[in-house]
């Protein structure tokens, strides 16, 4: 069997990409989307009446400014077309401009879950994505008592993943290549070995904390630079993978062991933290990396959309 065909035994697969094609290829689970792959995925000619649906829709019940709406459905016709594919859920990102922004966030939520339930898609497939900003995770805690499932994204540290937790958000998305990014750059290594990746050991922190003290929100990690960072995390809730390294385990064949393990992380010796506003923000200012991952995700997330708004003006 394939390291992927093994990898699926111990954690749920899902596909990190806009591309519905990629997402056929590999059958996983769930889909995950972010305005990045989203912009991508829409300069790809096979997917222009995606666009070009958006577009007419908008321009008839966006008023006098559609353009908003367009993205809103550009987004939420990538999500239709890929649960045609998948079994399980996909996951559609909030305008990161809007991650410090508690009523906002809600309302694009609302926004999503309504053009889904429009298509015929219950809420229960969709997973909203929200910036891991204190003000996300407020806005998660108000969704969730809705019903309305939230996955937490641009993670990169313990305190946010417990406020998360707290918010009893349904997925968390940490961030793992991007954390090895930000170590390899202030250290000045070129690599590292898999058990010793920074963004390894962030993930495993934070699946032996929710095990131990029993938490229900899921942990899916993210954001791979290489099949090495997936395999020391199987046995995790979730991963969501780019198609090159779905490939690459495709491709690959051997034994998967299971490394999280609920079990270990339950006899482990973790101290429970509290989190509120104030502790939160202050655990985030003493993490520079995660205080800078978090800020340069935000910024590149809003830029990808910004393009996409631009792209979409010329079709008006």
């Amino acid at each position: 069997m394939s390291k992927l065909d093994e990898l699926k035994k111990l954690t749920t697969i899902v596909a990190d990409t806009g591309e519905i094609d990629e997402i056929k290829k590999y059958k996983p689970t769930d889909a995950t989307t972010n305005p990045s792959l989203i912009l991508k995925a829409s300069e790809i000619p096979e997917y222009s009446s995606l666009i070009k649906d958006a577009v007419e829709y908008g321009k008839a019940k966006g008023g006098s400014n559609p353009l908003e709406l367009i993205v809103t459905k550009v987004f939420v016709n990538f999500g239709i077309e890929i649960l045609k594919t998948v079994p399980g859920r996909v996951s559609t990102e909030v305008d990161a401009r809007l991650s410090f922004d508690v009523e906002g966030s809600i309302k694009k939520a609302h926004e999503y879950i309504a053009l889904y339930d429009e298509a015929g898609i219950p809420k229960e497939r969709i997973l909203i994505k929200l910036a891991s900003t204190w003000e996300g995770v407020q806005a998660a805690k108000v969704l969730e008592k809705e019903g309305i499932h939230c996955n937490m994204t641009l993670m990169f540290s313990l305190a946010q993943a417990v406020a998360c937790a707290e918010a009893h958000a349904t997925l968390i998305s940490p961030f793992v290549g991007r954390i090895l990014d930000w170590f390899k750059k202030a250290e000045g290594k070129d690599s590292y070995p898999g058990s010793e990746d920074p963004g390894v050991q962030s993930v495993t922190a934070i699946y032996n904390y929710y095990k131990k003290f029993h938490y229900n929100t899921q942990i899916m990690g993210a954001s791979f630079r290489n099949s090495d960072e997936i395999l020391e995390l199987a046995g995790c809730d979730l991963l969501t993978i780019a198609p090159k390294l779905l490939k690459e385990l495709s491709d690959s064949s051997g034994d998967v062991p299971r490394k999280l393990d609920p079990a270990a992380a339950n006899s482990a010796n973790i101290s429970k933290i509290a989190i509120d506003e104030k502790s939160f923000r202050w655990h985030l200012n003493e993490d520079p990396m995660a205080t800078e991952k978090l800020a340069e995700g935000i910024r590149n997330f809003a830029k990808d959309t910004v393009k996409l708004e631009e792209m979409l003006k010329k079709l008006l």
